[in-house]
């Protein structure tokens, strides 16, 4: 009896070492600040929250492109913009002033954060609303030149960095905690990280991510059953905004410093091979594939400056011969089977 067999024979089996994986993801996330102190490597917390931020990107790109089938070339510019919100409101508090002569400034995640995820969502809905009315190649290349216009439109901001960006000198602040701690820095944005990927999962198992998932596959033939793609793949693009916008305010508050280079395309190809190298339209491959890039990143820089060579051959392997990104790779070396 083939493993698929045995699989589909006994799917409590499948959902129990679904569920065990997940747990054990879970309590290493939590244990590893304290593990990689205790091994004298402070340093990992860091660089594991930088995973963490690029993971709720990935996973929002992913609702875009794996779910609905959109190739997106300007996520760069949500998140971006996110990073921008945090970075202007810590601008106008310090300047003690108001932006637009209306909005005054703040520190504090709990307003930083949903203002992040609300210009997000808008700025999504207007370039969705007419990149969409496009599919295919003109898709990509329309939301690759808004990117772009808006990576311009930063640059040519002096009062806020231009070129050169702008230096946030202390993270928002949230109850009182410590955010400029970097293990408390790294819970708060595991806990974000969580709830993403919690609403991510509720979203695409719910009707809509099912229907999104029917247009992805067959526009024409949903279209013919009385569903409106045009509505489906615009919500989709909207929250897939949202929580990009939300990592980049995030990032900016990891990095505190904010510049275009956060809006250039290359960003959004960043974000695109975090997605291609965990797995397309999996739940999990954006944090396996985040983590994978990032710590390639980190450990080939080391190595030489043009990391960039090696990094391609690795990527062309992961796409031409694991069937699926990491992710693909874990459920066949039977390391839990990953929720698709």
């Amino acid at each position: 009896m083939s493993e698929d067999a045995i699989t589909r024979a006994n799917p409590s089996g499948q959902n129990a070492g679904r569920a065990l994986a997940l747990l054990a993801l879970a309590l290493g996330l939590v244990a590893l600040p304290f593990l990689v102190q205790a091994v004298g490597q402070p340093a990992l917390v860091p660089l594991a929250t930088r995973v963490l931020i690029y993971a709720i990107a990935a996973a929002s790109l992913n609702l875009a492109l794996g779910v609905g089938g959109m190739v997106s070339f300007g996520h760069a510019a949500f998140f971006g913009v996110g990073g921008y919100v945090v970075g202007i409101f810590y601008r106008t508090y310090v300047d003690d002033g108001l932006f637009l002569g209306l909005i005054p400034g703040t520190t504090q995640l709990l307003v930083t954060l949903p203002a992040a995820i609300l210009v997000g969502g808008l700025l999504a809905c207007l370039i969705g609303a007419l990149c969409l009315r496009t599919s295919g190649v003109q898709f990509i290349m329309i939301t690759l030149a808004f990117a772009q216009m808006l990576f311009f439109l930063f640059v040519s901001l002096k009062a806020y960095g231009g070129d050169d960006g702008m230096t946030i000198r202390r993270r928002n602040e949230l109850f009182g905690l410590n955010t400029r701690d970097d293990v408390t820095f790294y819970f708060i944005c595991l806990a974000v990280a969580a709830l993403v990927f919690l609403a991510l999962w509720r979203i695409v198992g719910s009707r809509f991510g099912m229907v999104l998932a029917g247009i992805r596959q067959n526009e024409r033939r949903m279209a013919a059953i009385g569903i409106a793609p045009y509505r489906y793949k615009l919500g989709a693009f909207v929250i897939s905004g949202m929580g990009t916008g939300l990592a980049g305010a995030l990032m900016a508050n990891y990095l505190r410093f904010v510049s275009p280079d956060m809006l250039h395309w290359t960003k959004s190809g960043e974000l695109m091979i975090m997605v291609i190298l965990g797995g397309v339209g999996t739940l999990l491959g954006p944090l396996f594939g985040a983590a994978a890039l990032v710590i390639l990143e980190t450990v080939l820089t080391s190595w030489t400056e043009h990391w960039q060579l090696i990094l391609g051959p690795i990527l062309l392997f992961v796409v031409l011969f694991t069937q699926g990104g990491l992710t693909g790779l874990f459920d066949r070396l039977g390391i839990g089977r990953s929720e698709r």
